[in-house]
């Protein structure tokens, strides 16, 4: 009875396989870069590749302008928010949003709040800094020549610090709004600034991306060249390491880190600037074409100027820097799919939010919770110290190379007490996803079950995760499923004839012998796809007697191709075979076994190689007609007369079957001459040629005639004169 059972089960599954005429092909979720192109929604990617519920986010209700800019929290909890292009700073307390400032400036660029609750705003596109009393109460505190202010920092003497540009420095400002410029970069702009417990300043720049560090007394040291074009934000953590987000595609070469002592340069008596050298003269590493691709990347900088890269990425930009003193870690924040990663102190990377907006242009620390400014659309949100009870994984969108049948779905997971994993899916034929597509199915119970989702071109999966508590996590560590899709034809692209009689010499295959290796087993073919074998490039040369043929095939499924050849003469209707179960994409016909005449040549491809007997499909392409011709040219009407040591020669020569390729003379002593017809191209089957010819003091009195046709066939007459 078993067996009967197992015979069963074995006939359903080759039934099913021989229903669609492929094999089933794997899909698989299971490392960062895999999970990472789907959509996540209160959960964390470890940098293992694992899913799990992460920090409870929310978003609030902010005021509705283009874009939010700068913020700062006061520390009973107020918000002040800065907007552009209205210029506008807002003031949110318990969830409300009030208009608190209007500037008559497009944007408010930066915030701070002084020791008494003063609140200081730095604006553009004309470079004023305002001082802000209380709502709708506010003047003008300082205005420097430049146009930008980037950042505002208090000091502990209770001076004012304003990042600006376009032409690049800091100032330092007193409570009286007095300012003067106490450095100045070499950039054309400062765009942020991050204090120490010493009073010095960290520095960061645009248009060369450099940190640097600035004593109280306006002494600054180049610590750090980043290569890119910004600096966007600085941080340190509590061991005095630097963490600096660099943004823009980078435009120079990296040199090796600075490790020898510090270089003393001077630009002025009232601002000096010292550079980090790098020691020994290296050279510059250029940049591979990957990093060239980077438009952001995080790094860690040690105080004397050693940095090491992080994170980067090719599609993301990072704007924002925190150091979370709570648990440790550092958070920053990406565009342009709203982004937070989490980078621990072993430097383990894990994404734990994505938010509704492109950027997540601030963060800042606040009681209990990260707080995150978005941008398009403008997106205030909160994220908590507490895990979230739920969240939802929706994969990125399978795509079949055809309509597919789909089969199990597999998952890996640890599924602690308490906590539960749902998965669902939906299919479809177009993209992107929509109404057209099926819905949601029933949820799949465990692991290995059939997907229920009709066939389809393209799949989706969605998960869903629970916890009942909120210290207890389901765990995902992989989604796998197979697939099976539907056979597509071959595709044959059009034959090409070559000339007659050329043909490529097929060099001998180089196998690679492993020095001292006992070979236990026959080579086959996915050696040679492995790299076991290598060619050299074919030759091609001209050899008597024979047509070659050339084609492209391709078949979407991946199938292996074999090929059928046929000839036939024009104009008859039954067809020869020549070969079957031929494996190349080259034929070469042996003409001199074929009487002459006009023929066709016709490729089939066949997949039937990787389907079942009878589900095969084929392609086929017939050639353009071409010429096998046997019978040399033939040379006719032939005069020669000689007159004043002269000699004029005519004659034609005519073919059956191919056009004349060429005609040459010889009269002894001389050598071979080409001679051109009367209208300058050979390019018909009839040519006539004219010609005269100075003979030379002891020429022979014959001259040699030699004709050649577009087939190779070749006929020489002697003409006496």
């Amino acid at each position: 009875m078993k067996m009967r059972s197992w015979l069963a089960g074995l006939f359903l599954l080759l039934f099913f396989f021989s229903l669609e005429a492929v094999e089933p092909q794997k899909w698989e979720l299971l490392r960062f870069e895999d999970f990472i192109r789907g959509r996540l929604q209160a959960l964390r990617l470890s940098s293992e590749g694992w899913l799990s519920l992460s920090l409870k986010g929310e978003t609030s209700a902010g005021p509705s302008e283009e874009f939010y800019l700068s913020a700062v929290t006061s520390p009973d909890g107020t918000i002040y928010l800065g907007t552009g292009h209205n210029g506008r700073i807002y003031r949110i307390r318990s969830g409300q949003s009030e208009l608190y400032f209007q500037s008559q400036e497009m944007d408010v660029t930066s915030l701070a709040l002084d020791s008494k609750g003063g609140l200081y705003a730095g604006t553009s596109p004309n470079g004023k800094i305002y001082r802000v009393t209380g709502p709708a109460q506010g003047t003008v505190f300082f205005d420097p020549e430049e146009k930008y202010i980037w950042d505002l920092l208090i000091t502990e003497k209770g001076t004012l610090l304003a990042a600006v540009g376009e032409k690049g420095g800091l100032y330092e400002i007193s409570p009286l709004g007095e300012g003067k410029l106490i450095f100045k970069a070499r950039d054309t702009h400062v765009l942020c600034l991050h204090r120490l417990p010493s009073g010095e300043i960290y520095a960061g720049s645009g248009s060369s991306g450099c940190l640097y560090l600035i004593n109280p007394q306006g002494k600054a040291t180049l610590i750090f060249d980043s290569g890119y074009e910004e600096i966007k934000d600085i941080l340190t953590d509590e061991s005095g390491l630097i963490y600096v987000a660099a943004s823009g595609t980078p435009t120079k070469t990296r040199k090796e880190e600075p490790t020898r002592p510090l270089i003393k340069t001077s630009t002025s008596t009232d601002i000096s600037i010292t550079v980090v050298a790098s020691g020994e003269a290296r050279p510059a590493v250029p940049l591979s074409s990957a990093e060239a691709r980077e438009p952001g990347a995080i790094f860690r900088v040690t105080p004397d100027g050693l940095a090491k890269k992080l994170w980067s990425s090719s599609e993301e930009m990072a704007y924002s820097l925190i150091f979370n003193r709570a648990d440790k870690k550092i958070y920053f924040g990406t565009g342009p799919k709203g982004r937070i990663y989490c980078l621990e102190g072993d430097e383990r990377l894990s994404l734990v939010f994505e938010a509704r907006c492109e950027q997540i242009y601030s963060l800042l620390t606040g009681a209990n919770q990260i707080l995150f400014l978005g941008n398009n659309p403008c997106t205030l949100g909160f994220l908590s110290r507490e895990q979230a009870i739920e969240g939802e994984y929706l994969s990125p969108v399978i795509e079949a190379p055809a309509l597919a049948t789909w089969g199990k779905l597999e998952w890996l997971a640890e599924l602690p007490a308490g906590t539960s994993l749902i998965f669902q899916s939906r299919s479809g034929n177009s993209l992107p996803a929509g109404e057209t597509w099926s819905d949601w199915s029933p949820p799949y119970q465990k692991s290995g079950e059939t997907i229920l989702s009709p066939k389809g071109k393209y799949l989706q999966l969605k998960v869903l995760f629970r916890s009942q508590a909120g210290n207890v996590s389901p765990l995902l560590k992989r989604i796998t499923l197979f697939y099976l899709p539907a056979n597509l034809p071959p595709s044959l692209a059009r034959i090409e004839i070559l000339e007659p009689n050329e043909v490529f010499l097929k060099p001998p295959e180089q196998e690679e012998v492993i020095w001292g290796l006992v070979k236990t087993r026959r080579t086959e073919k996915g050696d040679r796809e492995e790299g076991r074998f290598t060619s050299l490039a074919a030759r091609k040369v001209e050899r008597q007697g024979y047509q070659t043929f050339r084609w492209e095939a391709s078949d979407e499924n991946g199938d292996e191709l074999v090929y059928s050849i046929y000839l036939r003469r024009e104009g008859e209707s039954d067809w020869s075979l020549l070969a079957e179960n031929w494996t190349e994409n080259i034929f070469t016909l042996e003409t001199e076994t074929i009487p002459e005449g006009r023929y066709e040549l016709k490729v089939v491809a066949s997949d039937w190689p990787s389907n079942p007997p009878s589900l095969e499909l084929k392609a086929e392409k017939i050639s353009l007609p071409f010429v096998i011709d046997h019978s040399a040219p033939q040379i006719k009407n032939i005069t020669a007369l000689e007159k004043n040591n002269q000699l004029e020669l005519r004659f034609e020569v005519e073919d059956s079957l191919s056009a004349i390729k060429k005609a040459e003379i010889l009269i002894r002593p001389g050598m071979w001459q080409v001679v051109f017809p009367v209208d300058d191209l050979c390019d018909s089957k009839k040519e006539n040629f004219g010609l005269k010819i100075n003979l030379k003091p002891g020429s022979e009195r014959m001259v040699v005639i030699r004709v050649e046709d577009r087939s190779g066939n070749r006929n020489v007459f002697w003409q006496k004169f």
